[in-house]
């Protein structure tokens, strides 16, 4: 017997968070306890929201959270992040990624999003992790930036962080990485959890018949496959036990793609899937 929403848990995907945002123009007032892993991380969110409001309400708030001249302004929204109107995070964080995954329109499925609550994780210099649909105020802070009394956030999330996935990877048994250079250090499934992590990879080919790591390009596929993994999830697609392999074969359903290549295990038992654009 199949147990209802059973399937969602057959995999974990882990998602970077996107610098680019839609500002809700209402909204309720942030909620620390609702997010996920609230026991475990509230006081952690909380001493990065003072250290964050010091340090953005100084003369070096741009230089120290990485902003350019055009967005320096912006450090002025970690100075309200009490009382700013919150939005799921799935309608805050905007850019190529979000917009390819169609977030939204897969939270307005009651299947799919079952599916996004329970298997899509995104990371979160602020926030460490978040479900899609936890409410979240705008803000600017990347997981890369080292702030007084924390140090480079990666670090200091780790070991909380653990806390909230390690048993979720666990019971689980998949894991899909979308996440970019600076939010991977932040938390990996541990090496004794029997659990297959499959890290995604995008490339081009050249003329020359050597091949490319692109940026712009892999946003666009990660977030494809993104929102690929949770319809094929909401429509009980994938199941319990389900591997790398299966995953390689919903990305053959990924457009625009000229392959689909899925390594053998490395040393640690990880695995890339690398998509060909």
């Amino acid at each position: 017997m199949v147990i209802p929403g059973a399937y969602h848990r057959c995999v974990l995907i882990l998602l970077p968070p996107s610098e680019g945002k839609r500002p809700p123009a209402a909204g309720p007032p942030l909620d620390l306890s609702v997010l996920l892993g609230a026991e475990l991380l509230s006081s952690r969110r909380r001493r990065v929201i003072e250290a964050l409001t010091e340090v953005s309400a100084g003369p070096q708030a741009a230089q120290v959270l990485g902003l350019g001249p055009r967005s320096a302004a912006e450090a002025g929204l970690n100075l309200v992040l009490d009382r700013a109107p919150c939005a799921p995070a799935h309608d805050l964080f905007a850019g190529v990624l979000y917009d390819a995954a169609r977030l939204t329109a897969l939270a307005a499925e009651p299947a799919t999003r079952e599916a996004l609550e329970r298997s899509l994780v995104i990371f979160s210099g602020l926030w460490g992790v978040l479900r899609p649909t936890d409410p979240v105020p705008d803000h600017r802070l990347s997981m890369g930036v080292s702030l007084p009394g924390t140090g480079r956030l990666s670090s200091f999330w780790r070991r909380p962080v653990a806390g909230v996935l390690d048993d979720r990877a666990r019971r689980s048994g998949l894991v899909v990485d979308c996440r970019s250079g600076a939010y991977s250090p932040a938390w990996r499934p541990p090496a004794d959890a029997g659990v297959e992590l499959v890290a995604v990879r995008v490339v081009s080919d050249r003329p020359d018949g050597t091949r490319a790591v692109v940026s712009h390009a892999a946003k666009h596929s990660r977030g494809l496959l993104t929102g690929r993994l949770i319809e094929v999830l909401g429509g009980g697609g994938l199941r319990q036990g389900a591997s790398a392999e299966d995953v390689a074969t919903v990305a053959q359903e990924v457009p625009g793609l000229r392959g689909v290549e899925l390594d053998v295990p490395d040393r640690r038992g990880r695995r890339v899937l690398t998509l060909v654009v």
